[in-house]
């Protein structure tokens, strides 16, 4: 207990002191948009931009000294390097006079701006608006300043201490799992922040970290605190009830633990720079959920002890010895081919509409309505068109860019074409005819890059926001087989070593999968058509391989807690009907509640402004729900029963060859 709250105390004061260094890196080595990215680090047009958006019905023309003055003090502002005015070039004005935009340019990247100097240019600016002027702000340096969290993790906390007083009907043993969790992550965030100082690790790395640790920890404690409460009923004493909560349960979550981390770092087998650090970072956390797990709270029993015990055989009264589950166990392996069918057409139903995700990255358009952003996105869709937010840069340093110009003036998609900028490396602006996050846009992409600038003499290349995204899409899709390929064979293997089976594997592995799409059916469903009211759009590019990483793992948790149980009645009896009645018996009440727990915490991020963070809520939420209730409740007593004595069947070779690592006590 003192080493963990040295640990907790030392790391979150440091973490502190030395404050935090979140780096987004988006970089994709190879592509063409990362190339246009890496020829413009050096020139003029490097640097982080921002819009100021002004906008007047009755013109913008009457309040030209209010915005002039306003312009003049933000020039005064840290590293604000030049600022454009909307009076200076009548493109940045439209048709209509009612809507404008000032560019300011700063003289550092928008990663290295600080929340201050950032928020400073928007208070600035928001003092020009007026009953008749409105004033609304765009561009990466404001976007990250005006961020701002929301209460899902103490909504899903407060959700998980709820179902954990039911399940107990006591509060210090509700709070066990809670506390153990909070250490837990608690510390690994503290230790995320001192590493970003070293190494690139994404800011929305830590609402990541407290979304899976605090799912992850809760789930853990609950399983072995589930089984110590069990032993205590079953007439073990304290110490030894303990004893054999580790020796079972948590042998269960250590391997369980193993399969996330394992599955997460496989992350790094994508090479996409910006996961990799998320990848490492929420590894770490689940390490630590699983170390405070097999430690902290063991030392909580044995502080708590005494009172728990009292709590414990006090509601033994009331306690369900799993008559409920016996029943439906046998209602399952008396027929098991309908429960079968009917969960997977649930799972093959719910994962259609993922062949219709579209990946992409948010931009201002997907913001909350009351944003700046968002605002500033709306004005300048009004009056210069819905492609304005999200323009093209075509890049060259051999080609003519006045036959460029004409070329992309020309070309069916594109509204506008910027006159060329840059001497050694020429760029030209183009603007859609439609919003960035339309799929109209990453086709016109597709096409400038293979039909039409190829009939041009030189070499071009297409970068911008949209390219972006469409070039992180086509490498995720490119190296997607081999991360699977890798998370699922050794997850497989893992669970051939541990259960001595080949038949288990293959069926954890499918059904992991079908979890998997079910849940990015789901998110399609919702954030990507726009069902219950959501925004429309594309899904994040690197949403879909995180969920699949996470949801594999944790996957695995219910079902080597579920199969080991089965597979302690098989070694004891022989008999296969009764292993897998007996092992739904003891962890269905337990799966339930944690699954439970974790749709709640995971659910609560829908409550998050960030989509980003809300489609990983969602995902991960979904896919718990069907994985503790479609799978583990209904398919995998129904596959058990139908594989019978087979399930356990290893041939004798392999066998021979493969090391022995339990789950039961011998």
């Amino acid at each position: 207990m003192a080493l963990w709250a040295l640990v907790l105390i030392g790391v979150t004061l440091t973490s502190r002191l030395a404050g935090s260094a979140f780096h987004d890196d988006n970089s994709l080595p190879g592509t063409e948009s990362q190339q246009v990215v890496d020829l413009l680090k050096n020139t003029a047009q490097a640097g982080a931009s921002a819009q100021i958006v002004v906008k007047a019905d009755g013109g913008l023309a009457a309040d030209r000294p209010r915005i002039e003055t306003m312009l003049s003090a933000v020039r005064t502002l840290p590293h604000v390097k030049a600022v454009t005015g909307p009076f200076e070039n009548p493109a940045t004005l439209s048709h209509d006079g009612r809507i404008g935009y000032a560019t300011v340019a700063f003289d550092v990247a928008s990663v290295d701006m600080s929340y201050d100097d950032a928020k400073k240019v928007i208070d600035t600016a928001k003092q020009a608006e007026s009953g008749a002027l409105h004033v609304a702000l765009a561009g990466d340096p404001i976007k990250r300043a005006s961020g701002g969290g929301g209460p899902a993790e103490g909504v899903g906390l407060i959700a998980a201490l709820v179902i954990l007083i039911f399940l107990f009907r006591s509060l210090l043993a509700a709070g066990l799992p809670v506390i153990t969790a909070v250490f837990a992550v608690g510390s690994t965030l503290g230790v995320i922040t001192l590493v970003s100082r070293l190494v690139d690790i994404a800011s929305y790395t830590a609402p990541l970290m407290l979304l899976v640790g605090f799912g992850v920890g809760v789930d853990y404690a609950l399983l072995i605190f589930s089984r110590y409460r069990t032993e205590i009923l079953n007439g073990l004493s304290r110490d030894d009830a303990a004893r054999r909560a580790l020796d079972t349960a948590g042998r269960s979550v250590l391997f369980a633990g193993t399969t996330v981390i394992i599955a997460l770092l496989g992350l790094v087998t994508l090479g996409l720079g910006g996961l990799q650090g998320v990848a490492v970072a929420v590894a770490l956390t689940v390490l630590m959920t699983m170390l405070a797990s097999v430690t902290l709270l063991p030392a909580l029993l044995s502080l708590f002890g005494r009172r728990l015990e009292r709590g414990i055989r006090r509601h033994a009264a009331n306690r369900d010895h799993g008559t409920a589950w016996r029943r439906l166990a046998d209602s399952v392996q008396r027929k098991p081919v309908a429960p079968l069918a009917i969960g997977l057409i649930v799972l093959i139903g719910l994962s259609i509409p993922a062949a219709g995700m579209r990946l992409g990255f948010a931009d201002s358009g997907t913001d909350p309505a009351t944003s700046t952003t968002r605002q500033a996105y709306d004005m300048l869709a009004e009056g210069f068109g819905p492609g304005f937010s999200g323009p093209l840069a075509v890049v060259t340093t051999d080609g003519d860019a006045v036959a460029l110009q004409q070329k992309l003036a020309s070309t069916p998609g594109i509204a506008q074409v910027v006159a060329p900028r840059g001497r050694d490396v020429k760029t030209v602006l183009a603007f859609p005819t439609t919003s960035p996050q339309d799929a109209a846009t990453a086709s016109l992409v597709k096409r400038l890059r293979e039909d039409v600038l190829p009939t041009l003499p030189g070499t071009y290349l297409v970068g911008g926001s949209v390219a972006a995204a469409t070039d992180f899409a086509g490498a995720v899709a490119d190296r997607l087989p081999l991360f699977v390929l890798i998370v699922v064979g050794l997850s497989a293997l893992l669970l051939m070593v541990v259960f001595r089976s080949i038949l288990i594997p293959l069926k954890a592995a499918l059904l992991n999968l079908l979890s998997i799409g079910a849940a990015l059916g789901v998110m399609t469903l919702v954030f990507g058509d726009g069902l219950f009211g959501a925004q429309s759009g594309p899904i994040e590019a690197f949403v879909p391989v995180m969920i699949f990483a996470i949801v594999f793992g944790l996957s695995m948790d219910y079902e080597v807690f579920l199969v080991s149980r089965m597979h302690e009645e098989w070694r004891r009896t022989g008999d296969a009907r009764a292993a897998v009645r007996e092992g739904l018996a003891s962890t269905g009440g337990v799966i339930t509640a944690a699954g439970a727990i974790m749709v709640l915490v995971f659910g609560a991020f829908l409550l998050d402004p960030s989509r980003m963070l809300s489609q990983f809520g969602l995902g991960l939420a979904v896919a718990v729900l069907v994985d503790a209730l479609v799978i583990r409740c209904l398919i995998v007593p129904a596959i058990m029963r139908l594989l019978g004595a087979r399930a356990w069947w290893l041939p004798r070779r392999l066998d021979r060859r493969l090391p022995h690592v339990a789950l039961e006590p011998s």
